[in-house]
């Protein structure tokens, strides 16, 4: 019957008892298929991860500035990453990295919710933030 269609006979379910097969155009159908995947890949959403990187001794001048930067990439709908990197006897005191972390989710509150509480990871700590709408 595919001969005379001039078409193929595609096992669609190799695996069922018994197996079921289709007559059909097997080009044809291989390129729909690419293109709605391709279609699928087009509207799917991708949440960029921005990194920010501090240490223990920030100033806080250039805190606020970070802070501004990461307001701007959470109002375009960007999770931002805080890394607190410590270096040499710095990791004897991990309360002042957490303490930094806490004052950036703190001053960004308003446009942001924690994602990740400040947790220490070898010789960093890090803190993710996802953006939220303004609240009312």
């Amino acid at each position: 019957m595919a001969r005379d269609a001039n078409l193929d006979l595609v096992e669609v379910a190799p695996n069922a008892d018994p197996p079921v097969c289709r007559i059909m155009d097997f080009g044809k159908f291989t390129y729909e298929k690419t293109k709605r995947e391709r279609e699928a890949r087009k509207h799917q959403k991708t949440i960029e991860i921005k990194t920010i990187k501090l240490t223990p001794r920030t100033s806080p001048f250039h805190r606020e500035i970070t802070v501004r930067k990461a307001r701007e990439w959470l109002g375009e709908g960007k999770k931002v990453k805080f890394m607190v990197r410590f270096k040499a006897r710095e990791i004897t005191y991990p309360e002042l990295g957490e303490e930094t972390l806490k004052g950036i989710a703190e001053d960004l509150s308003d446009i942001a919710e924690v994602e990740q509480e400040p947790k220490l990871e070898g010789w960093s700590m890090t803190l993710m933030l996802n953006p939220t709408g303004p609240k009312p």
